[in-house]
């Protein structure tokens, strides 16, 4: 069950069946997003997809010798955009994809809006969620309660995240919640009726053991997201902030203009893939194992050219190098800001703090034994925002 393959199957899908020729991908703001955790720009441009565009933009130009590929997930406005994308068509011909079920009468509101009759097809590919890691995907949803409540829109769009992911593994699983969870039953219900509703879809092959669903509430487990993280991939995420895969680093003082804003992709970047999960303690051995390898090839591609074979060697071996020394760039330069962080924010001793606290129900000897909770909260009472939001955090374990 890998969800990066699924999705890129279904982007694969939609370009092969386009036919040859020139192409637009047509995308809203979800599925840019989705797309763009699956596929680079340049992997996109070698499957003849020249122009990248959002259904909702108003300065479009026509351009007839294009097929337009419309990947939009099912919503009224979208499907209103598209309503009027086929009543003044720009392009040439359509292949209109939607990421989740569509209903019957938007089917047939878009077939009597295609007067002009260049709508190619219309078909249901389920890659309705962001493919993070091959076993790991999110919806990009923040704040999905109201209080200890679903919010309704919420709910809706975390039921056609999940089904969308089941259709695409194709999977018609049992569905276990956990009981003293109201919003976890909830959302069991909410899935268990739509797979009901459209059972055609789930007809999978029936397997000796059959696929579980498990739906766990978050709220039961109130420490573990308090406590801070020392794998590479969740460093990264807790101190820099990470969004679909792109990372910010405009704010590293004395940063590159070329580095202000880094792509951190297990697809696309071996080193990443191979040190996601490790500690903060081996990424930094690994970064200085990869310096050194840099260092040695360095030399080498820098040679003179003084024969054919030189020249024909170095044209073969640029785009690798070139390769690689981003990467060292990229890598020294996250780890060097990570590294930074830790030291000033004194992560060190607060994460013994917060070990502590989580580890002991005596919290007042944990204190006691503790030398350097003094220091913590010193630093903690500083101006700087991010020490505070450290000192709130082990306050919390208190309550």
């Amino acid at each position: 069950m890998n969800v990066v393959f699924a999705v890129k199957q279904y982007i694969s899908k939609m370009i092969e069946d386009s036919g040859p020729g020139m192409k637009v991908l047509l995308m809203d703001k979800e599925t840019t997003g989705i797309v763009s955790m699956v596929y680079t720009q340049s992997e996109i441009l070698q499957k003849e997809v020249y122009l990248f565009e959002r259904i909702d933009s108003q300065n479009r130009e026509i351009m007839k010798h294009l097929k337009a590929i419309c990947f939009l997930r099912p919503t009224k406005e979208n499907v209103d955009y598209i309503i009027q994308e086929l009543r003044r068509p720009k392009y040439t011909i359509y292949f209109i994809y939607f990421s989740n079920v569509i209903s019957k009468s938007d089917v047939k509101s878009l077939a009597e809006a295609d007067e002009q009759e260049v709508v190619a097809e219309v078909q249901e590919f389920y890659g309705d969620y962001i493919a993070v890691n091959p076993h790991l995907f999110s919806l990009n949803i923040l704040g999905c309660c109201q209080g200890r409540n679903w919010d309704p829109a919420q709910l809706s769009r975390t039921t056609q995240g999940l089904t969308a992911l089941l259709l695409s593994l194709k999977k018609c699983p049992m569905i276990r919640y956990q009981l003293s969870s109201e919003a976890a039953k909830r959302l069991a219900e909410c899935v268990k009726q739509v797979i009901t509703k459209e059972y055609e879809l789930f007809e999978f092959r029936r397997t000796e053991v059959p696929p579980l669903l498990l739906i766990l509430d978050r709220c039961d487990d109130a420490i573990t997201p308090l406590l801070n993280q020392w794998t590479y991939q969740a460093m990264v995420h807790e101190l820099l902030g990470i969004n679909n895969n792109r990372i910010d680093l405009s704010r590293v003082p004395g940063i590159s203009k070329d580095l202000r804003e880094v792509v951190l992709s297990a697809e696309n970047d071996e080193f990443y893939a191979n040190n996601m999960y490790l500690n903060f303690a081996e990424i930094g051995s690994n970064i200085k194992n990869l310096m050194e390898d840099f260092q040695k090839k360095k030399p080498k591609e820098q040679q003179k050219l003084e024969s054919i074979a030189d020249m024909k060697a170095f044209v073969e071996n640029y785009p690798q190098f070139k390769k690689m020394s981003g990467t060292v760039s990229k890598h020294v330069t996250v780890v060097g800001e990570l590294s930074r962080l830790v030291s000033e924010r004194n992560l060190l001793e607060v994460s013994e703090v917060e070990q502590e606290l989580a580890c002991q129900n005596d919290h007042s000897s944990a204190l006691q034994h503790n030398t350097v909770e003094s220091a913590t909260v010193l630093e903690a009472t500083k101006p700087d925002t991010s020490c505070r939001t450290h000192f709130c955090r082990i306050i919390i374990f208190f309550s």
